[in-house]
C-alpha cells in the first residue's frame, strides 16, 4: 500500500511541471526565441565641386590628372570653405592654384535614426582650370542641390540653378530641355547639363550642374584641358528603423518513415472552431500528463 508521505512530493512534482510549461508559453513550446533587427542610420553626402580632368602640357608631352573633390563631406559633417585650391606638380611650378572662389561654398550632410539629408549651396562663384588664369571657365550667381531621405516618406531631390550663367566670358541662357553647348573661338568648348535628379525607393541624388570641358587656349598646346566638372551635388539613403519582429516558427519536419495525414493544421482549426492558441494548450496538456505519469511511477516505486 502506498504511503501518504510519498504522495505529496509526487503531486508537487506534477504541479511544478504544469506551472513551468504554462509560464514558458509559446516560446517554450515552439523552441523559437525573438530576434531583434539592428537599425541603419542611413547615409548622406554633399560636395561643392568634383573634377575629373586631364591636363596636357607642352603638346601633350606631360599629362597631369586633376581629380579632386572639394568641400566633400559625409554625414554627419559640414564644410564652409569659400576659397578652394588644388595643386598640380607640373603647373605653375607646383604651386597651388585656385580652382574655385566663391562668397558661399557650403556642403552639409546629416543623418539621424529617422532622416538623412545632404545639401550644397554655392553663391557668386568663379571656376578656373589650368591654362586660363585670367578667364573664368564658368561664373554662377547661385546653385543649390538637396537630397532628403526620411523614414515613412518617399525620397526627393531638388536643385536650384539660375536661368543664365557666364561661360568663358560669354553670357548664356540655360535650357531644361537638354544640354547647352558653348563655343568660344581660340579658347575652347563647354557643354553644360542642367539640373539632374534621381530617386529610388530608399535613395535620392541631386546635381546642380555638370560641365564637359575641352579647352586649348589659342591652340598653343600649352595647357589643354579635357574632362568633366560637377558643381553642387548631394545624395542620401533612407535610415532603416530598428524593429523587434519575431520570425515565423518553422514547421517541424516529420520523420522520413511517417507520412503526413489529413488536411493542413489551418484547415482543421477553421473547421473545428479552434484558435491559434490550441497547439500551445495541447502542448501544456501533454507536459502535464507526462509530469503526472512520472509522479505516479515514482510514488509506486517508493510505496
Amino acid at each position: 500500500m502506498n504511503s501518504p508521505s510519498f504522495r505529496m512530493p509526487a503531486r508537487r512534482l506534477a504541479t511544478v511541471a504544469t506551472v513551468t510549461a504554462l509560464a514558458a508559453g509559446p516560446l517554450a513550446l515552439t523552441g523559437v526565441s525573438p530576434a531583434h533587427a539592428t537599425g541603419d542610420h542611413g547615409r548622406a553626402s554633399a560636395v561643392v565641386l568634383r573634377t575629373g580632368l586631364d591636363v596636357s602640357l607642352l603638346n601633350k608631352s606631360v599629362n597631369v590628372p586633376l581629380t579632386v573633390s572639394l568641400n566633400d563631406v559625409q554625414a554627419p559633417r559640414s564644410a564652409e570653405k569659400t576659397t578652394l585650391t588644388a595643386t598640380l606638380d607640373a603647373v605653375d611650378g607646383g604651386r597651388p592654384f585656385n580652382v574655385l572662389r566663391a562668397e558661399v561654398a557650403e556642403a552639409r550632410a546629416t543623418a539621424t535614426a529617422t532622416k538623412a539629408e545632404g545639401s550644397t549651396t554655392l553663391a557668386h562663384a568663379r571656376l578656373h582650370v589650368p591654362g586660363l588664369p585670367l578667364l573664368s571657365l564658368i561664373e554662377v550667381e547661385q546653385v543649390t542641390a538637396r537630397a532628403t531621405c526620411e523614414v515613412g516618406r518617399k525620397p526627393f531631390a531638388t536643385t536650384g540653378v539660375p536661368g543664365s550663367v557666364t561661360v568663358l566670358g560669354k553670357r548664356v541662357a540655360l535650357s531644361a530641355g537638354g544640354p547647352t553647348d558653348v563655343e568660344v573661338p581660340g579658347v575652347g568648348e563647354v557643354r553644360l547639363d542642367l539640373s539632374s535628379t534621381r530617386t529610388t525607393a530608399r535613395t535620392a541624388a541631386a546635381t546642380a550642374l555638370e560641365l564637359k570641358v575641352s579647352v586649348n587656349p589659342l591652340k598653343l598646346n600649352v595647357a589643354e584641358v579635357d574632362g568633366t566638372l560637377t558643381l553642387a551635388e548631394a545624395t542620401c539613403r533612407t535610415p532603416q528603423p530598428e524593429s523587434a519582429a519575431q520570425p515565423p516558427a518553422e514547421r517541424a519536419t516529420p520523420p522520413a518513415d511517417v507520412q503526413p495525414q489529413g488536411e493542413p493544421a489551418e484547415a482543421d482549426l477553421a473547421e473545428t472552431g479552434g484558435s491559434p492558441t490550441t497547439p500551445y494548450l495541447m502542448g501544456a496538456a501533454l507536459a502535464l500528463l507526462a509530469a503526472g505519469g512520472a509522479a505516479v511511477v515514482l510514488a509506486r516505486r517508493r510505496g
